[in-house]
């Protein structure tokens, strides 16, 4: 994944906390102070270091934790609802070899430890001020529990490889830059689930495009 050191502190969250790039902290150890900001409402750190203004706005916890319910039932059109985003494309593909659609580190533990299939689901997505993110949620079925439970531990942690989400001209962008600031990740049993998040078009901000990875990586896996 693209945004974690091995040696970085999670925050009571379990999320990892981000560090501070070029002065401006961008991680988690701010989610707390913006998720309590209703949506629309900005917040400015202290000495004006980071405006989290964003067209789309930032979400109440209360308002997450909604989303993330319906996620978990599957209920895509009413999760996106609560995040305040509109479902404009949808694309996806099952595979049976993850080693393949991988890189880095986590090709090489696939390869040695094969994923037993690979879901992956690109979306493009539509917030009311006119912004635009695309959302990538891959499903890795693993052999073992401890084999799922390895890949997670190995994906969250910067520099390591990722899944690679499908190519953007399927949603009608360009290439993506997949940068893994705005990402997310769950196990159960057997599977992990990643999710990732970045703008396409206008300015949404990184708590709010974490907010949107949080509630991506509840989905259950494609049928």
């Amino acid at each position: 994944m693209g945004g974690f050191r091995s040696d970085q502190a999670r925050g009571p969250d379990g999320k990892w906390i981000k560090e501070k790039i070029g002065g401006t902290v961008v991680g988690a150890a701010l989610v707390a102070t913006m998720m309590a900001t209703p949506i629309g409402a900005g917040v400015t750190a202290s000495g004006g270091a980071l405006s989290a203004e964003s067209s789309i706005g930032q979400l109440a916890r209360s308002t997450l934790d909604k989303a993330k319910q319906s996620a978990k039932k599957g209920q895509r059109r009413t999760t996106w609802k609560r995040l305040d985003l509109r479902e404009v494309t949808r694309k996806s593909d099952r595979v049976a070899d993850c080693a393949v659609h991988s890189y880095g580190r986590v090709q090489r533990l696939l390869a040695t430890t094969p994923c037993r299939s690979l879901h992956r689901v690109l979306y493009a997505l539509d917030g009311r001020d006119g912004d635009r993110v695309v959302v990538s949620v891959s499903w890795v079925r693993m052999r073992s529990t401890g084999a799922a439970r390895a890949l997670r531990n190995l994906v969250d942690v910067h520099g390591t490889g990722n899944i690679r989400p499908l190519p953007g001209s399927l949603v009608g962008s360009g290439r993506i830059d997949w940068t893994g600031w705005n990402y997310d990740s769950v196990r159960s049993g057997r599977q992990v689930t990643i999710a990732e998040v970045e703008p396409l078009r206008g300015n949404p901000s990184a708590e709010y495009m974490d907010a949107v990875a949080e509630a991506a990586a509840q989905f259950p896996r494609p049928r």
